[in-house]
């Protein structure tokens, strides 16, 4: 099985970016998009001089619960930046989603609680509510996390996004909020 089709039978199809997208941002934005692949792992990830962000994590059935993801996570956090992604809300009827934030909470990320991200997809048109987790070497500030998404946003997942997909994903500013607010809470 390709790395694509590992991913895009684990991930939801409203998540899922098409496999020409991901192609492209691997060959057109080299220096930014990368894939780091084996045989029971797949991680799609954006790398800038200041945060890494995390697009895709796979690790495969057979290889959960032997570190695997430890090891990837720990290659990111090596090079002393930030590291962003994103999460599904916890839904207890969906046993993966409280597994995968239990991983990334062992794994030192923090919920960003000031932050809302809600997107449209367009293979669905179904608005979905994600999650922003981060760790940080430093004591690295919500809206600093917020701005490093907004980069995200507009640089991986809207790039070329009338091509690939034949319409336009929302303004960023449509998408990602802050509240002041509840950072003080």
């Amino acid at each position: 099985m390709n790395w694509y089709d590992k991913l895009s039978e684990y991930f939801p199809v409203e998540e899922m970016k098409s496999k020409e997208h991901m192609e492209t941002l691997l060959k057109e934005k080299s220096d930014l998009y990368h894939k780091d692949e084996g045989p029971h792992h797949v991680m799609m990830y954006a790398e800038t001089p200041h945060f890494t962000f995390i697009d895709y994590l796979f690790v495969s059935t057979e290889a959960r619960g032997q570190g695997l993801g430890h090891k990837l996570i720990s290659k990111l956090k090596e090079k002393e930046k930030p590291i962003i992604l994103e999460v599904e809300p916890l839904d207890y009827e969906d046993s993966d989603t409280y597994k995968r934030l239990n991983f990334y909470e062992r794994e030192g990320f923090t919920h960003a609680k000031s932050i809302g991200y809600r997107r449209r997809s367009l293979a669905t048109n179904d608005q979905n509510v994600l999650e922003i987790l981060f760790w940080s070497p430093t004591d690295e500030a919500e809206e600093s996390i917020y701005e490093k998404m907004k980069q995200t946003y507009e640089e991986i997942h809207t790039y070329k996004d009338v091509e690939f997909y034949g319409a336009s994903y929302e303004d960023v500013d449509r998408v990602l909020t802050f509240d002041s607010e509840e950072v003080k809470s």
